[in-house]
């Protein structure tokens, strides 16, 4: 048994993408909670949506984010809480991707190889090499997965009514996912530094706000990095703008 190829890795962090956005959305109360059900993921209990169309959406989103995976544009994905009456992002849930290896089309099952002494590679050959990352990558998805379902007690509170997209981040050299048919579109100005900013057809949003405006937000909640073998990526939390503006009018308002 060789090692892990990137096609795996990408199958590995797409398998708990969608459990994060199922996760999220049940902390963020973006739909009734009595709508979620029970279920176990990384021997950790987590929650997912029972309604079909829910999980219709998730499923094709991350399917669109494998894609670009895949290609290696991705610079960051982005699971975005967006309010109903403004429609700019209250939260962004950030996994940043730009540490996952470069890998050539033709490579992309093509099991990577690493530099170390013989035991080593007679390890991973073997496949002990591979059973040991793959309990790490598990325990430690575990643990973002335990950081996920407290966040709530973390973060300010958002409004009644809010709805989510997923977003993606491209790499500088990277082209836009222009095809059909077309899962992604332009994220708004406010979110926009560059052409890089996609957001998910899925469930978009009319374009608002100054270009760039919301990038970053007002404060950044780290959650956890992963680093098990070739599979790194960090997850913070950003805190909009638009989030304080309805804290403060809310203050106001008392």
């Amino acid at each position: 048994m060789a090692g892990p190829t990137y096609a795996l890795l990408v199958a590995q962090f797409t398998t708990f993408l969608t459990v994060a956005i199922h996760t999220i959305l049940y902390e963020r109360a973006i739909y009734p909670k009595e709508s979620f059900l029970s279920a176990r993921k990384y021997n950790f209990p987590v929650r997912q949506s029972r309604h079909p169309k829910v999980c219709q959406w998730i499923t094709d989103a991350v399917s669109a984010v494998e894609a670009e995976l895949l290609r290696g544009t991705v610079a960051r994905v982005a699971v975005v809480i967006v309010g109903s009456d403004t429609y700019r992002p209250l939260e962004r849930f950030m996994f940043d991707m730009a540490r996952l290896p470069v890998v050539p089309a033709k490579e992309l099952n093509t099991p990577f190889q690493r530099d170390g002494d013989d035991m080593g590679e007679r390890e991973a050959q073997s496949g002990r090499l591979t059973d040991r990352t793959m309990t790490d990558l598990e325990e430690q998805l575990r643990a973002v997965m335990s950081k996920l379902a407290v966040c709530s007690s973390r973060l300010k509170p958002i409004p009644s009514g809010c709805t989510f997209t997923v977003s993606i981040e491209l790499k500088k050299e990277s082209d836009p996912p222009i095809r059909h048919p077309q899962p992604w579109i332009p994220a708004q100005p406010s979110l926009q530094k560059s052409r890089s900013g996609m957001t998910s057809d899925y469930n978009s949003s009319p374009e608002r706000g100054r270009e760039g405006v919301d990038l970053g937000g007002s404060s950044i909640v780290p959650v956890r990095t992963v680093d098990a073998g070739e599979m790194i990526f960090e997850l913070w939390i950003e805190e909009g703008k638009a989030k304080d503006d309805i804290v403060q009018s809310s203050n106001s308002t008392e």
